[in-house]
C-alpha cells in the first residue's frame, strides 16, 4: 500500500517531532509500504540532508509543497501558514493515488475527514478547537502516544475506544548497541571521570522540569556534576546565565541526535524531571528521551506523573514529587547510596526498552489501520 504522512513542520528540525516523523515514515518503509513525506517548502537554518541528519534509511520519499513561509512570531501568523499548508497539502494529496493518508496535522485532517474515508490522525497533544470534534468523529481512526489522551479524546466527544489506539513513542535501539564504556564516554564528550554525573537530555522549557533539577544540583557537593544537553541557542544562553553561580552545573547546549548516546552513556543517572503543573506534561507526553534513557541501561529518576507511569514502574526506575528539587534530591541520594539496586533497575528498563521500537510502533499501528480501512 501507498502511505502519505503529511506533517506541517520544517524537515529537518532541531525539536524532537523531526526524529519521531522521519523515524515513523522509515519504520512505514521498512514494513513493505510505499512512503512518502510531504512538508512544507520552508526556509531551513539546517541545510544537512535530512535522511544523514536523521541517520535515516532512504527508503522513502520527501515531497516539500509550497505554502506560506511565515516567520513572525504570533498566534495569528501560526494560524494563517497552518490553513496555507493545510489547503495545500489537501489539493496534492487529492490529486495522488493513496491508501492510506496519516497525519499528525490538525487543519490538515479537518479538511481531509470531509473529502476522504481513509484518513488516520496521530494526536500529541489535547486540543478543542471547533473542528478537533470533526476529526475524531469522522477520521478512519485516530493513535494517541499515551492513555491519558485517549480517555481525554474519548470522554470528550464520546467516541468507541475502539477507534484510538495507544502507541507511546519509541527508540532506535541500534543507537545504544555501542560497547563504549562510561570512561571512553565521558573522554569523548569532554566530561569527568573523577566526578558522579547526573545528565538530563532534551529542551529546557519550564514544563519540562529543568528548573527544577538544576535547584536540586545546590543541594549537592562540587563531586556531583549535573549536565544539561540540549535546548534552542537562546534557552541555552538564558539557562547558562540563570545558572551561572551554580559550580556543579554544566550546560552544554545542543549537540547532534547522534550524540545523545555517548552522553547517557557518560552518566550515573539520568533525570525526567517533567513538571506536574500543566497537563501537557502531567497526562499526555511520552516523551523521546524517556524511551532513551531506558535504552541506555542507566539507572533513571523520573517525576511521578501518570503519563510517566504509563512505561516506568519502581521496578524500572526511581521517582521523586513533580517540582520539588528537595524530593529529587533525595531520590539522587537514594540512588547513590544504592547503586547496585539502580543499575539493576536500569538493565531491566533496558530490556523493557525492546518492546519500544519503531519498527513495533510501526507494525501495531499498520495492524490497527488494515483492521479499519
Amino acid at each position: 500500500m501507498k502511505l502519505m504522512y503529511v506533517a506541517n513542520v520544517r524537515i529537518p528540525t532541531e525539536r524532537a517531532h523531526g526524529i519521531q516523523i522521519m523515524k515513523m515514515c522509515e519504520a512505514f518503509a521498512l514494513s513493505g509500504h510505499a512512503v512518502e513525506l510531504v512538508v512544507p517548502d520552508r526556509k531551513n537554518e539546517i541545510t544537512e540532508d535530512p535522511f544523514e541528519y536523521y541517520a535515516v534509511k532512504k527508503i522513502f520519499t520527501i515531497k516539500k509543497i509550497r505554502s506560506f513561509d511565515i516567520r513572525v512570531a504570533g498566534t495569528a501568523s501560526l494560524i494563517l501558514q497552518s490553513v496555507a499548508f493545510a489547503f495545500s497539502a489537501a489539493r496534492y494529496v487529492l490529486a495522488q493515488q493513496e491508501d492510506i493518508i496519516y497525519s499528525r496535522d490538525e487543519f490538515f485532517c479537518g479538511f481531509m475527514v470531509f473529502l476522504k474515508s481513509n484518513v488516520f490522525f496521530e494526536a500529541h497533544a489535547k486540543q478543542n478547537r471547533f473542528f478537533t470534534r470533526f476529526i475524531y468523529t469522522r477520521a478512519c481512526g485516530v493513535v494517541s502516544i499515551t492513555k491519558g489522551l485517549k480517555k481525554y479524546y474519548v470522554d470528550t466527544y464520546n467516541i468507541p475506544t475502539s477507534s484510538i489506539l495507544v502507541a507511546p513513542d519509541a527508540i532506535d535501539l541500534e543507537q545504544f548497541t555501542s560497547n563504549t564504556t562510561k570512561e571512553d564516554a565521558r573522554r569523548k564528550t569532554g566530561l569527568p571521570v573523577d566526578k558522579k554525573i547526573v545528565v538530563y537530555t532534551g529542551h529546557l522549557y519550564g514544563w519540562k522540569g529543568t528548573d527544577t533539577l538544576a535547584a536540586s544540583a545546590k543541594l549537592c557537593d562540587d563531586k556531583t556534576l549535573f549536565v544539561f544537553v540540549g535546548g534552542t541557542e537562546n534557552d541555552t544562553k538564558a539557562f547558562r546565565e540563570k545558572y551561572a553561580f551554580v559550580k556543579n552545573i554544566r550546560v552544554i547546549g545542543k549537540r547532534p541526535h547522534a550524540e545523545i548516546p555517548l552522553y547517557l552513556r557518560a552518566a550515573d543517572i539520568l533525570v525526567l524531571p517533567n513538571s506536574g503543573k500543566e497537563d501537557l506534561s502531567r497526562l499526555y507526553t511520552s516523551p523521546l528521551k524517556l524511551f532513551e534513557y531506558m535504552a541506555s541501561g542507566v539507572p533513571i529518576i523520573a517525576s511521578d506523573l501518570p503519563s510517566i507511569r504509563e512505561i516506568l514502574d519502581e521496578s524500572l526506575a526511581y521517582f521523586f514529587t513533580p517540582d520539588d528539587h528537595e524530593s529529587l534530591s533525595r531520590a539522587i541520594n537514594k540512588v547513590f547510596q544504592n547503586y547496585e539496586e539502580a543499575k539493576g533497575k536500569g538493565a531491566s528498563a533496558r530490556v523493557v526498552a525492546e518492546k519500544y521500537s519503531w519498527e513495533k510502533r510501526a507494525r501495531g499501528i499498520l495492524d490497527f489501520i488494515t483492521a479499519r480501512l
